[in-house]
């Protein structure tokens, strides 16, 4: 009697069970065809295309070959090393909106962009539309002979050739542009005016190539205070690799001077896309990427000095440290989990053997003595002093290193001792900002003298303020777009929310020295510099 009770009671459980196992499957599927389509469904594949504004199918190069080292000098003329980061001459060409394959790309990125995304809606505004000059053959970076076409072998071997000596011609449609691997594609645009078009399409395929190439090559690049690598990828593209050395919560201890601070690999990432954002664009594309510390650094590397370095910690984590003047120790040793580490890939700029940089000195660099102030920080008058020297004295320089300066107050970046420009371009050409790793390292505290050049020189390009104003707007917000184009890093979240916070903070600083130089001023347009015209 008590044997058939519990079997009775075996019984009555399972079939309790089943009807709410069953029960729950229909709740399940009547919320599932209660909720709208849009609601349901992943946006996880059009992450990296809404941060750059393309849609996140289109077209990549398939599988880039190898460059030979003889087709790097067909192109350059010179015996550049790869060590030294040598990158093949530009070959001239200028993606242009007409030139086969570029317009249908643009429809691409527009068609790409996600209905609700504030980071599309800035740059279809009509100040991120303003014309830019036409761009002549001098005011490219590099200039070939356009109907030069390279091609593989009909062998199958990995060496570029030109086409007069190529077995086998390119397939039919294809121009010589489209041979061309996306690094060097980027090099190809840059000229007088900009580093990179605002609507460029290449921009998502070097992104993806900085985060996912192969890496064959890792050697630490020479100069500097604090460890970086220069990696190189197959088709012989490169890119400056910094590591991680701060988590994303921390902030730079108050009592550390700027000169000694960390350079912060997450810093590199948010820079690039802040100065696309401001409509700069003049640093360099960067990508977050997790390395493999055994197999893409240290069983690769041919830099003797830095295979010195590795070591296993006493946690069972690779770690190693390199040579430099900052941080290269055992007690600051880079150290991976247990092998896997973060870090900033920045596309690299044509080797200076190629196309020659001036590095100029700011004339509100700091003293970076502990001590000591420079001059600027004791003299009221010292843009007066500027003004009148060259190249500050004509042209749009000055008006440049303002937009600089907002950019480093942004990001709380103190470190702008020497800024650089292209040789050939002479002084009528955009500043690059280059090494931004000591940007973003405090958000609870802004330091204003980094505006000094806006508020003792009281001018700023009216492009920037009026941009500046757009961005402090609820539908533009600086933070939320900022946040948008992170978003779609490999490494994301890029920034810690206070970070981003911080940037609509001092967003209104700037804007409140603006308005202080333009209720002093007697001449509005001695303040606001008329750039645009009437476009706006």
């Amino acid at each position: 009697m008590r044997r058939r009770l519990q079997m009775f009671l075996q019984r009555k459980l399972k079939i309790s069970f089943l009807f709410l196992l069953f029960l729950a499957l229909l709740v399940h599927l009547v919320v599932d065809f209660a909720l709208p389509t849009t609601h349901r469904s992943c946006g996880c594949n059009t992450k990296a295309s809404k941060a750059v504004g393309v849609l996140s199918g289109s077209p990549m190069p398939a599988g880039l070959k190898k460059l030979s080292l003889r087709i790097l000098q067909d192109f350059s003329g010179s015996n550049g090393s790869l060590e030294k980061s040598s990158q093949p001459e530009r070959a001239g060409l200028h993606v242009r909106a007409g030139e086969p394959g570029v317009q249908q790309q643009h429809e691409e990125a527009n068609a790409g962009w996600t209905k609700g995304s504030k980071l599309a809606a800035l740059f279809e505004h009509p100040l991120y539309n303003t014309p830019v000059p036409e761009v002549t053959e001098k005011d490219k970076l590099f200039v070939v002979n356009p109907m030069e076409k390279f091609s593989l072998h009909s062998s199958g071997s990995d060496e570029w050739v030109s086409s007069s000596k190529a077995e086998a011609l390119l397939p039919t449609g294809k121009t010589a542009y489209d041979t061309y691997p996306t690094w060097l594609k980027f090099h190809i645009g840059i000229n007088r005016y900009e580093l990179y078009p605002r609507r460029d399409p290449l921009l998502p395929t070097l992104l993806r190539d900085l985060a996912t190439q192969r890496i064959v090559s890792s050697v630490q690049k020479s100069g500097g205070t604090q460890l970086k690598l220069i990696m190189t990828f197959p088709n012989y593209g490169q890119a400056l690799f910094k590591p991680m050395k701060q988590t994303r919560d921390q902030e730079t201890p108050i009592d550390f001077f700027y000169f000694s601070d960390f350079e912060r690999h997450n810093a590199e990432i948010a820079a690039f896309h802040l100065d696309r954002i401001l409509d700069f664009r003049r640093i360099p594309p960067v990508s977050g990427r997790l390395v493999n510390i055994t197999k893409e650094i240290r069983d690769i590397t041919t830099d003797k000095k830095l295979a010195k370095t590795f070591f296993i910690s006493p946690a069972g984590n690779i770690c190693f440290y390199g040579e430099c003047s900052y941080y290269c120790s055992t007690e600051h040793a880079l150290c991976g989990k247990p092998d896997q580490l973060e870090g900033s890939m920045a596309a690299l700029l044509p080797d200076k053997t190629l196309a020659k940089r001036r590095s100029w000195r700011s004339p509100w660099r700091r003293s970076y003595h502990k001590s000591k102030k420079a001059e600027w920080e004791l003299n009221p008058n010292y843009c007066a002093q500027v003004r009148e020297t060259p190249p500050y004295d004509r042209g749009h320089r000055l008006l440049d290193l303002i937009d600089m300066a907002i950019l480093d107050f942004l990001m709380g970046n103190m470190d702008r001792h020497h800024y650089e420009t292209f040789e050939k371009f002479g002084n009528d050409t955009f500043l690059l900002h280059l090494d931004n790793g000591r940007g973003f390292g405090t958000h609870s505290r802004d330091e204003p003298s980094i505006l000094a050049p806006l508020q003792q020189c009281c001018s700023i390009k009216k492009s920037t303020y009026l941009r500046l104003q757009l961005l402090a707007t609820q539908p533009y917000r600086l933070s939320d777009v900022l946040r948008e184009a992170l978003a779609a890093d490999p490494l994301a979240p890029v920034l810690a929310e206070p970070h981003l916070q911080a940037l609509d903070r001092r967003l209104g600083k700037v804007l409140l020295a603006v308005g202080h130089c333009l209720a002093r001023a007697a001449h509005q347009e001695k303040v606001l510099v008329d750039d645009v015209g009437s476009w706006v």
